[in-house]
């Protein structure tokens, strides 16, 4: 090899015999070798991605891990105070006013010689104005009912020691099952996270409430506001609410220490009152209205919103074009008018949704599958996350979104119906945002449907008038020109998936955990 010679992978001189010339060369040799794998790494992500439409490059991204570390801080803060805000609003829309003794009832038990056998009269049956001049715990509970069975627990864990107190007064404790299609059978049969309680247990019903002074019957549930179950009552000795608790979750410390002042007969100071089951409603119209909030801003749905609304908007600057060229009839629908369309396709949706809630709801509840349908919604949750954070196309409503673009209409086609679209892309909006919030929503619609009455409709008309409200805004805020806003949502919606599909994952193993190991999770909170 001459002086003149360019060098190529070889930067040493001399005859290729020598042994140092060879050795090195042999770095050139590994760094082909190192960049075949690298090809062949790359065609393999790529033959994935062909086939599944998934990127599992992504895991190696600086940007994912970003979004995980956004998605873990976000996920414990809106966990948290959710849990905090549900057990505090089924607290505060249940109880209040004066304090009045409680209503008598008289339930049928499970009737075991050694369990209900102190408790109940000749008939086997639980009468509580028997057990006046005695505290008693009232535990309003169902065998599906899964946050029932951390209350259930921690009633176990301490009933001994109460029990067991040199006290002024006996403490009686009585399990009331308040979905009533589940049969007394059933609660006598133990499955999955739920075994029979140790405590007296029996079944309430339509008529099992009395009132003492005209003999009239009526709901137990009624009686209680134990609609938002598990609601559990301490009475004092003389009848009167002391304590009540409305879940398994967090500290326990006023309660029981609520249980050992009435024991004592010293709880007169926290006596309290039943809220009038006429106002019950609020606290249903509150949670609805709440859900709204987490539906219409879903990460699932809401990037593409802002977007999708300005192409709409823009498209009245070329109305006359579009009326001239026969595809359009009559002008270009307003922000408002979009926003309204909008709304009202997503009403559609959950009037369809309120609609299977109220025809399934009571066989929900009679075929014991609340908690088995909960937790298949916790593993879908988490397998579509993951399909939505590697680029997947598996959503929870794709049928929905096909029956969308089915009678959709563009420019191209003959007809364009601006008003049409608008009203099928709410449809569509709402059911893209189920992929995102089915933890939340639909054992919020079972558990609306299993309380029957006006529930079902006050639940799902405020979480509607919630999403119409925030739609008819969001699209005038767009039409005023908020450019900034736009903008940044555009250059944020890679961030704002990324992180919205972690949080699908925590909620989808938040729920399987809650719903297979609830104590763990009351330990954490």
């Amino acid at each position: 090899m001459s002086e003149d010679e360019p060098e190529g992978m070889f930067s040493a001189k001399g005859s290729p015999d020598d042994p140092e010339f060879l050795e090195e060369a042999l770095p050139e040799a590994e760094s082909s070798e190192v960049s075949v794998q690298e090809d062949t790494r790359q065609n393999l992500r790529e033959a994935v991605m062909q086939r599944t439409g998934m990127d599992f490059g992504i895991f190696g991204e600086a940007a994912t891990w970003k979004a995980f570390a956004i998605s873990v801080v976000l996920f414990s803060i809106i966990a948290y105070t959710g849990l905090t805000v549900f057990g505090l609003s089924s607290t505060m829309f249940s109880t209040g006013g004066e304090a009045e003794q409680t209503s008598d009832f008289m339930i049928p038990t499970l009737n075991r010689t050694e369990v209900e056998g102190p408790v109940v009269n000749e008939t086997g049956w639980f009468r509580l104005s028997e057990h006046r001049g005695e505290v008693v715990i009232i535990d309003f509970m169902a065998h599906d009912c899964t946050n029932c069975h951390t209350v259930q627990s921690h009633i176990e864990n301490e009933m001994d020691g109460w029990q067991a107190r040199d006290s002024q007064y006996n403490l009686t404790i009585i399990a009331v099952g308040s979905w009533y299609a589940e049969d007394l059978e059933y609660l006598n049969t133990s499955g999955g996270t739920y075994h029979v309680p140790h405590y007296p247990t029996g079944l309430g019903s339509t008529t099992a409430a009395i009132n003492e002074s005209t003999g009239e019957r009526t709901d137990v549930r009624d009686e209680y506001n134990a609609f938002a179950i598990p609601i559990v009552y301490v009475l004092d000795h003389e009848g009167y609410i002391v304590a009540t608790r409305s879940t398994g979750l967090g500290s326990w410390e006023d309660f029981d220490a609520a249980v050992i002042a009435a024991l004592d007969g010293e709880a007169e100071e926290l006596r309290l009152g039943l809220r009038d089951i006429g106002s019950d409603w609020k606290g249903i119209f509150f949670l609805g209205m709440m859900l709204s909030v987490l539906v219409f801003f879903s990460p699932c749905a809401f990037p593409v919103l802002p977007g999708f609304i300005s192409y709409y908007l823009s498209l009245g600057a070329r109305e006359e074009e579009l009326i001239a060229a026969g595809k359009l009839k009559g002008k270009m629908p307003s922000a408002i008018v979009i926003g309204l369309l909008s709304g009202v396709g997503m009403w559609t949706f959950f009037l369809v949704i309120g609609g299977v809630a109220a025809a399934m709801g009571d066989a929900f509840a009679r075929s014991g599958l609340i908690t088995y349908i909960a937790l298949a919604v916790a593993i879908l949750l988490l397998i579509l996350g993951f399909f939505m954070l590697t680029g997947g196309t598996a959503h929870l409503m794709g049928f929905v979104q096909r029956f969308v673009d089915r009678y959709s209409t563009t420019e191209a086609d003959e007809k364009f119906t601006p008003r049409r679209n608008m009203y099928l892309y709410g449809i569509g909006y709402a059911a893209a945002s189920i992929d995102c919030t089915a933890a939340a929503v639909i054992p919020f619609v079972i558990y609306l449907s299993t309380l029957g009455g006006d529930s079902v409709s006050i639940g799902l008309g405020s979480l509607m008038l919630g999403l119409l409200i925030l739609m008819v805004f969001v699209t005038s805020m767009v039409s005023m020109g908020r450019q900034v806003m736009i903008d940044f949502l555009r250059k944020s919606t890679g961030m704002i998936k990324m992180v919205g599909s972690w949080m699908m994952m925590f909620a989808g193993i938040g729920l399987t955990i809650f719903l297979t190991n609830p104590e763990l999770v009351g330990g954490v909170l």
